[in-house]
């Protein structure tokens, strides 16, 4: 009833376990051969698994072969082709500026994760199925760290592709993930392979050790994670530092013994209490085991009536006499079954047991999120484990246990969502405070937990057995962090108990339920959540830092204070940047490497400054100037794409709108008599919508554009604008429909991710932007149309390298380009995208400025959204200074309840309201558009934002 140690099969043994000495095979430790080759299959196995320089013994050799052949089972019963060996022709490569994701495990374990690399990374997931197909070489100026160099691996691509491949020279990790526990034999290679690495590691011999401590872990759960457990009395032996001085919580408590013998009085009197006390609730039973990651998988656990009071402690005192230091014996409460009144007559058939697992993983800035959960269902009086029990849904595991009702359903999933991401946070803050030594690394942390729920009979738990000291002997389970939990009745309602964090099956349990989606099938298809996927985007991000760090980067503009996460963003990187300002006092001068003051306002003198630089180029991934400067001015973007009306169709014209470049007041009666009217004028180097106007008449376009020669004639008039570049304008037709951005990151002509926003509508005449919501809530197919304009458009004007925001309305024909900015998005969008998509555009343009390419997912998923409305000083000035002030809007900023973004500084922001820019965006986040509007929408009537004049509601109006 308590935990899934008895669980576990015997054969399914990873790196490292721990235990079997004279049972498993090398990476578990012992001289074991591997289980008898039962695998049914036609692959070739005469394949070059043998790698050259680290030859291994026969015992190696077999378990390799082994591994490699349950790989082509793996795949097999995937409906994927069987890996290729192209191991005779070596990868060359590009050692040290690749993404290189090495897992050393079971292809079992991993084949979820190896599969969905390959669809993010193409070529870059890589398994390892021997220790000897890894070398750790010691790092140049990183004392006490080491390189880890891939000789051999098997390759995973899009399709389900794989190929078995040698790399000369070696490709350098980076990110390492081991299965692994601190063994000996090589176990210990294993361990010893991820310990103190440049790289990223998703594991590490020594947190295995602290998470596989159940006291530790409990203490964890319920102190930092606020998570329920069972009501547990510990008895420790000199109880490791992290335990010492009487920590407890909710239930449980701690004595610490001085010895292990002449114990029997004080454990009779602990057993005693604690037995009679009211933490334990309703439980008839209790469970008895032994605490520490030196047990895990050894032992046997004990059950006995609650009532036995000597018996309990009698058993305890005979465990006592088998502790070592830093390990404890616990005594704790079997929760009891949770038994739901059933509307008709009560199920045929014995009652069954429910087993939840989740996989929930660190996300971008350390955050947990639950990736998937998966259940298995069983008689409630056997032992219920993955292997003999068919994947499900939680709807339909709990429909079998008889609870259908969607609302509640749907609260067991928040309540399973919530105690799964506060275990993982509980994990990762007390990774936080733990020495380099205590981490096993420098960059060792662990990445996700595969969380498995304790059996259950009807929605509670069981052990597969009851009765008077009945035990079972528990084998070494799998290795991968998790959380048993089990279902009880708490207050009236379903809560998740967990007890313990523990190892677990649950990638190769998800990735058998996805494996029914994948497989050919009748009847309609069902899009499944991969519940790898926010692992291997955490593996690429954390990929991206390694590196990137120490990276040094050329920056010519320091910017105004709304890009002043470029700075705080390059120190968290370990980037160097070197700055290129005007401004002498800028701030950002003391926060870079080297500040070198220079003049760049003119940009008239932009080519004669960097005609050396762009002609040298590095070899750098660039767009080239030629396209720099046609995506840079508007009207020369449009006419150029409007020319562009060749094969392959769609062409970039389908999305040009027709224009007028304007020089002089001659030109502008040439543009009415060219161009369709209503229009809009606009600067043609100009950002922000500072002087972007609606015309509806050749009287009007005359009149702005006098106003605009006569107020913006230079970089003094309004800086940061462009008004570096001259002030001429164009004027092009009016589009009607949705306003829309489109964030892009490209990399040799090649789109490597998207991101749609919408906008809300404009106050007219001007086109200053008043509120948006990411992500699109646009129709699916509508959004793609979106994306591949935006795309088209750049590769049409020759911008195939960097990061890139386009600017398009959605009309009843389809998309239409506003315009190209040959940059990341300004404003808020860098800081929402990285929000809700945990992807960094700033990172990635640094990495296609390095030449490498930018490791982001290619379909990354939304964790929600965020409704924002911008606010301006002549709308809010007295707000501004009150209510939202910037100390008020940061507080609640920090609190989690808004997204506050600020672009400028209160006084700079104080202009005429023609030629203002927005001074800051507020921003609401929920699970639906419609939820994130109502929020925003209560804050802005709340803090006075919202008024008359600026109709907060009319703003958001297009993201019901």
């Amino acid at each position: 009833m308590l935990s899934s140690d008895q669980l576990s099969p015997k054969w399914d043994c990873l790196l490292g376990c721990k235990g079997l000495e004279d049972k498993e095979g090398p990476w578990g430790g012992g001289s074991g051969l591997p289980p008898p080759d039962y695998f049914p299959g036609s692959w070739r196995l005469d394949v070059g698994l043998d790698c050259k320089g680290s030859p291994e013994g026969a015992e190696a050799r077999a378990w390799t072969a082994y591994y490699y052949s349950l790989l082509q089972s793996c795949l097999q019963q995937a409906g994927l082709p069987e890996t290729q060996d192209r191991s005779q022709v070596p990868r060359t490569g590009c050692p040290g500026a690749e993404v290189t994701l090495c897992i050393l495990g079971s292809p079992s374990t991993f084949l979820s994760v190896l599969l969905e690399g390959g669809v993010q990374s193409p070529g870059n997931m890589l398994l390892c199925l021997s220790p000897a197909w890894l070398t750790k070489v010691p790092a140049p100026g990183r004392p006490g760290e080491a390189a880890l160099l891939v000789s051999k691996a098997v390759s995973f691509h899009p399709g389900g592709l794989s190929f078995l491949d040698d790399f000369v020279p070696q490709r350098q990790a980076t990110y390492f993930l081991v299965g692994l526990g601190p063994g000996p034999g090589q176990g210990r290679e294993a361990a010893e392979l991820a310990r103190d690495l440049t790289c990223p590691t998703g594991a590490s011999a020594e947190l295995a050790r602290l998470l596989e401590d159940r006291l530790l872990t409990r203490l964890l759960l319920a102190q930092r994670g606020g998570v329920a457990v069972p009501a547990t009395l510990a008895f420790a032996y000199k109880p490791p530092a992290l335990l010492r001085g009487g920590a407890g919580g909710p239930g449980l408590r701690l004595v610490e013994l001085s010895g292990r013998e002449g114990q029997e009085t004080l454990v009779k009197e602990e057993v005693g209490a604690f037995l009679h006390s009211e933490a334990l609730g309703d439980a008839l039973q209790v469970a008895i085991k032994l605490s520490s990651w030196r047990w895990r998988g050894q032992q046997a656990l004990r059950l006995h009536p609650r009532a036995e009071v000597g018996t309990v402690a009698d058993t305890v005192v005979a465990l006592l006499e088998k502790l070592e230091e830093e390990e404890s014996v616990l005594v704790e409460a079997v929760c009891p079954p949770a038994r739901l009144p059933s509307p008709g007559n009560p199920p045929p058939g014995p009652e069954l047991a429910m087993r939840i697992c989740a996989v929930v993983c660190r996300t971008q800035g350390d955050r947990p999120l639950l990736s998937k959960v998966v259940c298995a269902v069983g008689r409630g009086n056997r032992p219920l484990r993955h292997q003999n029990s068919l994947p499900r849904t939680l709807e339909v595991a709990l429909a079998q246990c008889g609870l259908g009702e969607a609302a509640q359903v749907a609260a067991v999933r928040r309540s399973v969502k919530t105690a799964a991401e506060a275990a993982l946070a509980a994990v990762l803050a007390l990774e936080a405070g733990l020495s380099v030594e205590q981490r096993g690394g420098r960059l060792a942390g662990t990445d996700f937990l595969g969380e498995c729920g304790g059996p259950g009979r009807r929605l509670g738990t069981s052990a597969g057995g009851h009765g008077r000291g009945r035990s079972a002997l528990s084998p070494r389970p799998a290795p991968g962090p998790g959380v048993d939990f089990a279902l009880t009745v708490a207050g009236g309602a379903l809560t998740p108990v967990a007890l313990e964090l523990n190892s677990g099956l649950c990638l190769e349990a998800c990735g058998a339920l996805e494996g029914l989606w994948a497989a050919p099938r009748s009847g309609p298809a069902t899009e499944e959540a991969v519940a790898a996927a926010p692992l291997v985007e955490t593996m690429l991000r954390r990929s991206a830092r390694c590196l990137m760090e120490g990276k040094q980067l050329l920056v010519v503009g320091g910017g105004s204070v709304s890009k002043k996460f470029v700075w705080e963003a390059a120190r968290d990187y370990g980037l160097k940047l070197h700055l290129v300002e005007s401004d002498p006092n800028h701030f950002a001068s003391q926060l870079v490497q080297t500040f070198i003051h220079f003049d760049v306002t003119e940009h008239r003198r932009d080519e004669e400054n960097a005609r050396l630089l762009a002609e040298l180029e590095l070899g750098l991934p660039c767009s080239p100037p030629a396209a720099m400067r046609l995506a840079k001015q508007k009207s020369r973007t449009q006419l150029h794409l409007l020319r562009c009306q060749g094969p392959p169709w769609p062409s970039p014209s389908l999305h040009a709108v027709p224009c007028c470049p304007l020089e002089s007041e001659a030109d502008v009666e040439r543009a009415v008599r060219q161009v369709p009217l209503p229009g809009v004028m606009k600067l043609e180097f100009g950002a922000g919508a500072v002087g972007v106007r609606l015309v509806e008449d050749a009287l009007q376009c005359h009149q702005h554009f006098s106003r605009i020669a006569r107020d913006l004639q230079g970089e003094a008039d309004h800086p940061g604008i462009g008004l570096g570049w001259g002030n001429s304008m164009l004027l092009m037709e009016f589009i009607e429909g949705t306003e829309h951005d489109v964030d892009l990151v490209l990399f040799r002509g090649k789109l490597l991710a998207a991101f749609v926003s919408d906008n809300g509508p404009t106050r007219l005449p001007g086109f200053t932007e008043t509120a948006a919501c990411m992500p699109s809530g646009l129709a699916p197919e509508q959004a793609a149309q979106l994306v591949q304009a935006a795309f088209r458009c750049c590769l049409g004007c020759g911008l195939l390298d960097g990061v890139f925001n386009v600017e398009l309305k959605l009309t009843g024909a389809g998309p239409r380009l506003i315009e190209i900015n040959p940059r990341m998005g300004g404003f808020y969008l860098r800081d929402w995208i990285l929000e809700l998509y945990g992807v960094d555009l700033l990172l990635a343009a640094a990495m296609v400025a390095c030449g490498l390419r930018p490791a982001v997912p290619p379909h990354p998923r939304a964790s929600g959204y965020l409704v924002g409305v911008t606010g301006l000083v002549s709308q809010h000035l007295q707000v501004l200074r009150s209510t939202a002030s910037q100390e008020a809007l940061q507080a609640l900023h920090d609190r989690g309840l808004v997204r506050f973004n600020q672009f400028t500084s209160l006084e700079e922001a104080q202009v005429p309201g023609e030629y203002e820019e927005p001074y800051c965006s507020v921003a609401c986040a929920g699970p639906s558009p419609a939820e994130a509007r109502l929020r925003l929408l209560g804050l802005c009537q709340g803090l006075g934002i919202d008024g008359p004049h600026y109709p907060v509601a009319h703003f958001l109006s297009h993201f019901k």
